[in-house]
């Protein structure tokens, strides 16, 4: 592809200005992106699909072993620190509807992708991260370990040369590590910045004298601020967490309306729980239309998505089973929270059951799509056992969700929770 392509961003109402080089040449190759554009089909649309951002694809092992190698070490440590950032954004009361919001895109790309390979964007971006943190970890240790020995020394003499040796040589080594990390973080902050002191220092100086060091340094913060796309992730986030808590919250109120068995309440409950299955069944996939299409109102056609479903009741069948068997586990860890500021312990937990589903439910939506646009649709009695599976397998949950209120001190209130469609916790947990 040659010169620049606009690509209008539903969510933001921004203009992408997408250059060739934003892609490499082994991922450049048009892909069919399903596009919403009305209530009544979908339609297709040839555009250049960035499946990993600037990410770099996988050498051929048998040709390049050692930068094959490479690559996997490279993106595991990618995918850890991808997960960790998630993790510690999560555990963040308002700042977490970015994460909510990043799990959206991801299952918005392979939606309108369906391929899972669209379900790593930031990913280079992560590693950044990643490797500054590591960076700066490793920078400080000398002098945290230089710090507790003149701690001990001022403990034991306060008046010993040994001491005062001991304070003048921790603030020489302050400022240089202080010097490093920051020259370091203002040339981009990859390994080679970090191990290579002397150019930093060299850089530092040519650019003084060139009169173009404000300008590069911060022109380096803006760039990889702006790639994060901090704001569209929060906006989708909030609106994506909009559309299921609409229609989770009547189902989930009478659900949790038991106080007493007996009369009324006990009926109003079982007729929550009805509701709440049958809601469960499709929220997901109302997400999955919203971010698809970046309407809000999208995510409240639920003749669309049931219409969708007739294309891929076994895809759907899987993908909501494997939702709601990953969320369990984090039920259990609410049952024991941890104190406020080890609360991205649990988000851990969250990233890692719920991040594959996301995957997963993006899949099986474009399947639907794709199946709907070439006229497949299911045969009928795939769809009845689909269904006779589907409402037993929902009630099961439901009925294990019922007793999660039981567990901790937050009551009934945890029902509202659903860390499977919303936030990794509710506020009232962060506040706790």
């Amino acid at each position: 592809m040659l010169g620049k392509v606009q690509q209008s961003d539903s969510s933001t109402g921004d203009v992408l200005t997408l250059d060739e080089h934003d892609f490499h040449e082994e991922s450049a190759p048009a892909q069919q992106i399903p596009v919403e554009l009305s209530d009544e089909n979908t339609d297709w649309v040839d555009l250049p699909l960035p499946l990993q951002s600037d990410y770099p694809w996988c050498p051929v092992p048998w040709r390049n072993p050692l930068k094959a190698v490479f690559w996997l070490v490279r993106t595991a440590f990618s995918l850890a620190s991808l997960v960790l950032i998630l993790a510690i954004v999560a555990a963040i009361p308002i700042v977490n509807f970015i994460a909510l919001g990043y799990l959206l895109e991801v299952e918005a790309r392979v939606a309108r992708s369906g391929r899972l390979l669209a379900a790593f964007p930031l990913l280079n971006q992560a590693s950044r991260v990643g490797v500054i943190a590591a960076g700066i970890w490793l920078f400080l240790m000398p002098l945290r370990f230089l710090s507790g020995y003149a701690a001990d020394a001022a403990i034991i003499d306060p008046t010993s040369p040994t001491t005062a040796g001991l304070q003048i040589a921790t603030q020489v080594v302050w400022f240089l590590t202080t010097a490093h990390i920051l020259l370091a973080l203002a040339r981009g902050g990859s390994i080679g910045c970090f191990v290579r002191p002397f150019k930093n220092v060299t850089w530092l100086i040519g650019q003084l004298w060139s009169g173009n060091y404000l300008n590069m340094a911060g022109q380096n913060v803006r760039d990889f601020v702006q790639k994060l796309q901090l704001r569209a992730l929060f906006w989708k986030g909030l609106r994506g967490f909009g559309v299921a808590f609409v229609w989770l919250l009547i189902p989930t109120a009478m659900y949790a309306a038991l106080r007493r068995p007996e009369g009324v309440p006990v009926l109003l409950t079982i007729l929550g729980g009805f509701a709440l299955a049958f809601t469960l069944m499709l929220v997901p996939f109302m997400q999955a239309r919203f971010t698809t299409t970046g309407r809000f109102t999208a995510g409240l056609e639920i003749w669309e998505v049931r219409r969708a479903w007739k294309y891929a009741p076994i895809a759907w069948t899987f993908s909501l089973v494997f939702l709601y068997l990953l969320a369990l586990p984090l039920y259990l860890f609410k049952a024991f929270l941890p104190p406020r500021d080890a609360m991205w312990l649990m988000t851990l937990v969250f990233v890692i059951t719920i991040y594959p589903t996301r995957i997963f439910t993006g899949w099986a939506y474009a399947r639907a799509l794709k199946r709907r646009e070439q006229n497949k649709l299911a045969h009928w009695s795939i769809r009845l056992i689909c269904t006779a599976l589907l409402w037993p397998l929902m009630g099961i949950f439901v009925f294990i969700l019922f007793f999660t209120q039981f567990l901790g001190a937050e009551g009934r209130l945890v029902l509202f929770a659903h860390h499977a469609l919303l936030l990794p916790a509710p506020f009232f947990l962060f506040g706790g």
